[in-house]
Formats: structure tokens, C-alpha cells, sequence
């Protein structure tokens, strides 16, 4: 986006508070940071644009939680734990999480669960721990103390412009807006150009449970006969499937573009208004299609369009290490393990979603995340954790979804803990007392 520039005048900005650690971002990985960070005794703030947590689990609909689960020579198990269990359990109190559902034929499990019960589970573990929350609040710049110390976040807020300082930031917005402002390197795609596509996600209401049955089996051979008949759809592999009520379902379908074929880049304010659009636009078309070809579905109507376009990839730092694809598909391990990921590759493609799987299940079908790929190579008490981390567009084709996401957010708070208590460099944390203290705390390692 390009503009002609306008004069601002100084401005004094008054400082909203100070703490151990800020959070920028209330996704899975904010969640945890902030949570794990409060619980080992950090004065903690979590900032988030939007009036409730959850990131895109929430905001953009995703209802279903993707990489709890590993295929472990051929036996799926739940492999994310910690804080993620706690948080899971107070969903389950809500009565508002499904049972793991199979998917690919018994590959792998995911995790369907009720919106409004992921905002209040996580309210309810992060202020449980002390947490401050600043709900309606945008990063829009920094404050260096030296070349590689953060002072402050500037955020723009419903009351006007404030700074927040603190010892120590973690960068879970997504898109690295803590990062970018800071000057750390990143990559968008391999090229900057070809990020994986966004989709506009949604939910319907009213379908016969019954009549549908295993309609997500069917979605394909049904879209088949329709584009037979002249209709199009922007994107082929649907992922629709019902939630804890029977006669809801949640619906995986879009695909949002630029005019020349190339995925919106969801940090691009123009191109993420364009997609609001196309998004709501193919989101009326598919319901036509699926009154008229899918049984049980004669009668359903939008329960919801998801408040905003679900981003898969922007910015992705490039830190101490990247995780790549490789390591993905040959579950490979770390010695400085924070935790693991269990997904597949899971490539959203012009038109597709390219699915590449490890060599299940003949291996234990998870790789571990090493502690480096959340360290910055620019900023000494910074950290980044969630699907901004530091990994190459394959490897954040897998470990972009929300079990790995939970993992690195707990890492990254307990690691702005721990060494804040040991007034050394999060890059000079000790691994094994890292380690140490996840395991202390439930997380799995691998």
C-alpha cells in the first residue's frame, strides 16, 4: 500500500503501566505466554485488538483445535499437555468441547469446540494467574532503550495512544507486528508473494444430523457433479464438519485472492478489506451449493461469518533457527526441545490445500520445536512464539496450528520468566532449566 505522506506533529505519550512482561497477541500462544509467565510470578499484560481471546480460534472461526494429536506408530494421542490441558478441561466444564473426531481415514485427530466457550475458558486461566488483559488495543510502533533493547509498545487504544513498558516482550499477534516494528528480519512466502492462501470461515444451522450422516466424506464427489454442471468453487478439499450441537456445522471452504491470483496478504489493509468481501461473497455461493446438492442441508442458514478473514501466513521471523518442512516430515529432534508438533503439512495452494504427511505410521509421527526458533537475532529481551515464529513456509505450513502454537506460547512465557528471575538474556537461558520447569509444569518434550 502506497500513500502520499502527511506531516505529524511530537507528541508526549503517556505511559500506560510497568511490568515483567507484555504480550502483544491473545491467540493459543498469547494465552499461554502470558499465563505461564503470571504463574511463575511475572507481573504480566496481555494486549489484544479484539474484545475476547482466542486469535484466529475465535475471531476467524476456526472452532476446531489442530495439533493436539500425533499419529504415533499408528496409535493417534494427544501429545500437547501443560496449559493446554487446564485450559481443555475448563472448555470441557463449559460443555463446549467435542471429543477428538478422526480425519484422513483415522490419520490424525482434531478437536471441534463451542466459540463463546474458548473466550470464557481463556479468560477465566489467564486472569486465574493474575494476568491483566487490555482488550481494544493495536501495536503501532516501539520504543528502543538501545540498538537491541525494547523500552515500550505503543499501542493505539479506544482511549487514544498510550505506551506500555516492561522488562520483557513476547510476540504472539500473528502477522509479528511487535517484531516488524522493532526491525527484526522476516519472510512473508519464499518469495513475498506467495503466503498461503486465507479463507473466510462459517458456520451453519439447522441440518438434519441424521440425513447428512458422514457428509464430510462426500463434500468432493458432491462438488464434482455441481462443477459438471457449470458452478465453480475457489478452492477444492473442503473441511466441513459438525459441531457439539448435531445440527451444526462448521465450514473450511474459501479462498481468498488478488486480483492476479496471488493469496492476500493479511497485512495489507486494502487487500484484508478486499477479502472481507470475496470471503462473505463465496461464503453465499457455497450455501446455495449445499441446499441444492448435500443432503440434510436443504434447510440450513448462516449461523455466523467469522468476525474476520482467517489469516494462515504473513510475516515469519527469521531467528536463531527456522524450523523447516524436513524437519517436520522426518520428526526430527532437538536437543534444546520445548515441546512438539504433531501436524501435518498442511499447504493451502491456489485452488488446493496440499497435504504432506510423515511416514506414518511406520515413525512416532511428531517433530519436536527447539527453543531457538523463538529467539530474535536482533533484540535481546524479545521473544516470538506462535505462527509468526521463526520457521520456513513449509515448516509453518504444519506448525502454524494451534497445538504447536500452545506449545511455543508456554515456552515463551516461561522462558521471560525464568530468565528475568536470572537477569540474564532470554538467548542465555539455560536449556535444561528450561526444560526442566516445562516438564515441572506438565508439558510433554517429546
Amino acid at each position: 500500500m502506497t500513500a502520499d505522506l502527511l506531516h505529524e506533529p511530537a507528541r508526549q505519550t503517556p505511559v500506560l503501566g510497568d511490568y515483567d512482561v507484555v504480550v502483544l497477541g491473545g491467540g493459543p500462544a498469547g494465552i499461554l505466554a502470558a499465563t505461564s509467565a503470571a504463574d511463575l510470578g511475572c507481573h504480566t499484560l496481555l494486549v489484544e485488538h479484539y474484545g475476547f481471546l482466542g486469535g484466529m480460534g475465535t475471531a476467524a472461526g476456526v472452532t476446531n483445535f489442530c495439533g493436539l494429536h500425533a499419529n504415533v506408530y499408528g496409535e493417534v494421542q494427544q501429545v500437547v499437555h501443560g496449559l493446554t490441558d487446564e485450559l481443555l478441561e475448563r472448555m470441557r466444564q463449559l460443555d463446549g468441547l467435542n471429543t477428538p473426531h478422526s480425519l484422513f481415514g483415522g490419520k490424525i485427530a482434531a478437536q471441534a469446540y463451542d466459540n463463546a466457550t474458548f473466550k470464557v475458558a481463556a479468560d477465566q486461566l489467564t486472569t486465574s494467574r493474575g494476568v491483566q488483559l487490555l482488550f481494544h488495543s493495536r501495536a503501532v510502533g516501539v520504543s528502543l532503550s538501545s540498538a537491541r533493547q525494547l523500552q515500550a509498545l505503543l499501542l493505539e487504544t479506544k482511549s487514544g495512544r498510550c505506551a506500555v513498558r516492561a522488562h520483557r516482550f513476547i510476540d504472539c499477534s500473528g502477522d509479528g507486528d511487535l517484531f516488524a516494528h522493532a526491525g527484526v528480519r522476516f519472510e512473508k512466502g519464499e518469495t513475498g508473494a506467495d503466503m498461503m492462501y486465507p479463507s473466510s470461515m462459517f458456520r451453519v444451522q439447522g441440518v438434519d444430523a441424521a440425513k447428512a450422516g458422514d457428509a464430510w466424506n462426500h463434500f468432493g464427489e458432491w462438488m464434482a457433479q455441481a462443477e459438471a454442471k457449470g458452478r465453480r468453487f475457489p478452492r477444492k478439499s473442503p473441511i466441513i464438519r459438525p459441531q457439539k450441537n448435531p445440527s451444526e456445522w462448521r465450514a473450511n471452504v474459501t479462498q481468498l485472492s488478488r486480483a492476479n491470483g496471488e493469496p492476500i496478504d493479511g497485512t495489507d489493509v486494502l487487500q484484508l478489506s478486499a477479502a472481507e468481501l470475496q470471503g462473505r461473497a463465496q461464503i453465499v455461493d457455497f450455501l446455495g451449493f449445499l441446499r441444492e446438492y448435500a443432503p440434510g442441508f436443504e434447510k440450513a442458514y448462516l449461523l455466523e461469518i467469522a468476525p474476520q478473514v482467517g489469516i494462515r501466513e504473513t510475516r515469519r521471523m527469521v531467528g536463531a533457527y527456522q524450523l523447516s518442512e524436513t524437519d517436520v516430515l522426518d520428526c526430527v529432534s532437538f536437543e534444546d526441545s520445548i515441546g512438539v508438533n504433531g501436524w501435518m503439512i498442511e499447504e493451502h495452494v491456489a485452488g488446493n490445500v496440499s497435504f504432506r504427511w510423515q511416514d506414518i505410521p511406520n515413525c512416532r509421527g511428531y517433530n519436536q520445536l527447539p527453543y531457538r526458533m523463538l529467539l530474535p537475532l536482533e533484540i535481546d529481551n524479545l521473544l516470538v512464539a506462535g505462527r509468526c515464529a521463526s520457521m520456513t513456509h513449509g515448516g509453518q505450513s504444519a506448525a502454524r496450528v494451534s497445538g504447536a502454537c500452545f506449545v511455543m506460547g508456554q515456552a515463551a512465557g516461561t522462558a521471560a520468566a525464568l530468565s528475568l528471575k536470572q537477569q540474564q538474556r532470554p538467548q542465555d537461558l539455560s536449556v535444561p532449566t528450561l526444560q526442566n520447569q516445562l516438564k515441572r509444569d506438565g508439558a510433554f518434550l517429546g
